[in-house]
């Protein structure tokens, strides 16, 4: 298709707004993409992150996340380096192995933003996670064999489940061997 000419709607400190055609969307201007950590302990434990989401006005459960090239000040970095970084940052574990599982849209309607999906393993803890400046982030670590009733829970009581928490478990279970 045919690129259409783009508007800049409004330039704010870290997100832009678009309008290409009819369309209009949300644009990260000092990013080149995101990256999703779906990280399993030796002892089969799936590492998930809570916290606020002003936006949604509601606590979330998600994959520990982040942007590449953003926070680290470095518009160089990799995929695989800011998968790396944010994993320490959010759960304080670093990854032995990290291996891509998949690349796509964040939010295809709403932004431009690319994310890849990666798995880590060989996890060992190197610090205590819970994110850098105001990010206050609460770890969980949850047995794969409690995940699903673990998530219906969190859901009933309030707490938004992130879909792409489960693209993560659908490698972890159903892909297991991909890397």
């Amino acid at each position: 298709m045919e690129a259409l000419p783009q508007t800049t709607l409004h330039r704010g400190k870290f997100l832009t707004l678009m309008q290409e055609g009819h369309w209009e969307y949300a644009h990260r201007p000092h990013a080149t993409g995101a990256v999703l950590v779906a990280a399993v302990t030796d002892t089969r434990k799936l590492l998930l992150v809570e916290q606020y989401r002003i936006p949604v006005h509601a606590r979330t459960i998600e994959l520990p996340a982040g942007l590449v090239g953003d926070n680290a000040g470095d518009p160089e970095e990799s995929a695989r380096e800011a998968a790396r970084r944010e994993l320490i940052e959010e759960t304080g574990y670093a990854a032995g192995h990290l291996a891509p599982l998949l690349r796509g849209p964040a939010s295809s309607g709403l932004g431009s933003e690319i994310a890849t999906l990666f798995r880590a393993t060989g996890l060992q803890r190197v610090g205590p996670g819970g994110g850098v400046g105001r990010e206050a982030i609460t770890v969980h670590e949850v047995p794969l064999t409690e995940v699903h009733d673990w998530l219906v829970a969190r859901a009933q009581s309030g707490v938004l489940v992130d879909p792409k928490v489960y693209a993560g478990l659908y490698f972890i279970f159903f892909r297991p061997g991909e890397a």
